[in-house]
């Protein structure tokens, strides 16, 4: 049940980026939206650990901000995936993927805590 949550709220934050950000685009349905957030939580979960792990030190020289450099990457990586895939998901260009990615990293922060809140409640 977890894993699905979390497709949803990636899935949520992706569609967010795409509605706010220029150069972020999606075209279609739930059913491919869901199949990007599929995409990025493996690019997340394989390729993203590897990058921050080699980048360590530029990551602690600019005080965390290279980090959004590394998320901006694996939102960019997920686009050329998606279209491999045929899921018509595209972002233009790296400021795209860098907005996109901070867009992405806001909104799924939000929806976890808010979700993680009416779980307590409960």
């Amino acid at each position: 049940m977890r894993f699905f949550i979390r497709l949803l709220v990636n899935s949520a934050a992706l569609w967010v980026a795409t509605q706010i950000v220029p150069g972020v685009s999606f075209s279609g349905g739930p059913g491919p939206l869901l199949g990007v957030a599929l995409v990025f939580g493996v690019v997340n979960a394989l390729i993203g650990p590897v990058a921050k792990i080699l980048t360590f030190p530029l990551i602690l020289l600019t005080l965390g901000i290279f980090a959004l450099v590394i998320n901006g990457l694996m939102l960019w990586l997920t686009s050329s995936l998606s279209s491999v895939l045929g899921l018509g998901f595209h972002v233009s260009g790296f400021w795209a993927a860098f907005w996109g990615a901070l867009v992405v990293s806001l909104v799924s922060t939000m929806l976890s805590l808010f979700i993680a809140d009416s779980k307590r409640q409960d």
